[in-house]
Formats: C-alpha cells, structure tokens, sequence
C-alpha cells in the first residue's frame, strides 16, 4: 500500500528500522521517521481520517507488539495520522519534551493486565481487589484501575512492570490464581503502556 499521509503508532527514541507488518488500511510495513532526537513509528496511509474497525484497531495494536519486542515505546490512540513527513517532523520537535519525558517515564517496562472474574457469588469485591493488590504491586512500577464492566468482574487492573521483573510478577500471578476460589484470573498482554501514558498528537494535521 502506498499514500500521501503517514500514520502514527508511537513513539520511540530516536532510530531507524522497518518492520515487515501489515499495518492501519494494509499498510505492508511500518518504519520510523526522526526529528528532535525522537523517532515516531508510522506506516503509509491514504487518508487522515481511518476507520475505527476491528480489523484497523487489530493492526494499530499488532504494530506496536512488534515494535515492543525490542523497545520501550510511548503508543499513541487510534486514529493519529498526519498530512505529510514535514508536518510529523514539526510536531516531534515541538513536542520533544513532552514526548521523552513519557519516554523516561515507561523506560524499560510493559503494561500487564490482571482481570479477576468471579464463579460465583461468594467472592467480595472488595476483598478480591485487596488481596489482588498485595500479592502484585510489589513487584509493579505502578498500577490502573479500570472500569469494572461486569457484575462478575472483581478486579480489571493495569500493571506497569519493569522488564527484569516479568519473571516475579508472572510468579505472582501464577499464585493468586492457585489460591483464588470461586474465580479465574485473566492475565493478559504484554502491551505497551497505554494506561500509563497520556500524550496525543493533533490527528489530521
């Protein structure tokens, strides 16, 4: 696929490769474009403006995997796109700052999700959550809470973990799902750090 725009993944600190991807609108690589000494991970794009599908939402999420098995990665929303490599350059170099200390921030980590759901109805929430926390954050940078979507749904947590701390929390896990009753741990990702992040660039630029 070829396009007069750029579509943006994230951000990373300054570097150039290619990844042999498909990416947003089936793109069929994704690589880095430089400025301000950071680079933003981008693949071709025919439009501004994509289509908030599941295929699209799929391919936005596979990009950043494969740019996160070997970096740390600031990921940005769905739906970042730009004119042209010029105007994607200025805002680098504008938003310098803004950008490496997220950077900074996440350096070294993954984002880890920690879903408790309940078998039955003889688990507290309340409790759930308190022993949940005290087994994981130990070994966590940091953690979010999420939105809590179902009745059955005890705790839907974020975990922010260092890399060489993978092994301790996986360990952790694999204990509060040993000792939990009447419930079954979700543990998903490794994701890049969308909960722990909040930068956007001006989508449509």
């Amino acid at each position: 696929m070829t396009g007069d725009h750029l579509y943006v993944y994230g951000i990373v600190p300054a570097a150039d490769f290619e990844l042999d991807v498909e990416g947003v609108g089936g793109a069929e690589r994704a690589y880095t474009v430089t400025a301000g000494g950071l680079s933003a991970v981008v693949s071709d794009a025919d439009t501004t403006d994509p289509d908030r599908t599941t295929e699209s939402m799929t391919a936005h999420d596979r990009v950043l995997s494969a740019v996160l098995d070997e970096r740390t990665v600031v990921p940005m929303s769905f739906g970042m796109a730009f004119n042209d490599e010029r105007t994607l350059r200025n805002v680098l170099s504008g938003g310098r700052r803004a950008f490496q200390t997220a950077l900074d921030e996440v350096e070294g980590t993954v984002e880890l999700g920690v879903k408790v759901v309940a078998n039955g109805s003889t688990i507290d929430r309340a409790s759930a959550r308190s022993d949940t926390r005290d087994r994981l954050e130990p070994t966590a940078v940091d953690v979010v809470e999420n939105d809590l979507f179902s009745d059955r749904l005890l705790v839907n947590d974020a975990y922010l973990v260092e890399r060489a701390d993978r092994d301790a929390f996986d360990e952790a896990v694999g204990e509060l799902e040993r000792d939990l009753d009447d419930a079954v741990v979700q543990y998903t990702g490794p994701f890049a750090p969308y909960n722990f992040v909040d930068i956007r660039i001006g989508a449509q630029q």
